[in-house]
């Protein structure tokens, strides 16, 4: 399974740091809904899905996370702590965030607007739906 992490270019002075992204230049798709996790007590698992169209970036903008990829014939985790590096996610990826520290913000990018109807919320129908897209 190929993880594909991206590093952004932060820029910097006494001030402080700034990183700037921009859709098909920064982020690899156009983006239309941007949404943000905070406040994760501990012990939770978000997501738990994978989706039929929609990507995602995922960029841990404050604390560290863990991500759990799986295609369906392998698993990764991939640690989120810096917050200049995303994490791309796509379409046919079931994803796992847990492992929040209690300071973690969670930003996501994604390609499409809230849709119910692309979730793929049962892990089995997800398996089905790879080997499918596979044959």
């Amino acid at each position: 399974m190929q993880v594909i992490k991206y590093v952004f270019q932060p820029h910097g002075d006494e001030r402080g740091q700034l990183v700037s992204l921009e859709e098909f230049n920064d982020i690899p798709f156009q983006i239309k809904r941007v949404y943000f996790m905070y406040d994760t007590t501990k012990n939770t698992v978000r997501g738990k899905h994978a989706h039929k169209n929609l990507q995602q970036i995922l960029v841990c903008i404050h604390g560290s996370c863990k991500i759990l990829l799986d295609n369906g014939r392998e698993k990764k985790v991939v640690p989120l702590e810096k917050p200049y590096e995303g994490l791309y996610v796509a379409n046919d990826m079931w994803r796992e965030m847990f492992d929040f520290s209690s300071d973690a913000v969670l930003l996501v990018f994604a390609s499409e607007v809230y849709d119910e109807s692309d979730y793929i919320r049962d892990y089995d129908e997800f398996l089905k739906f790879v080997g499918e897209k596979n044959k």
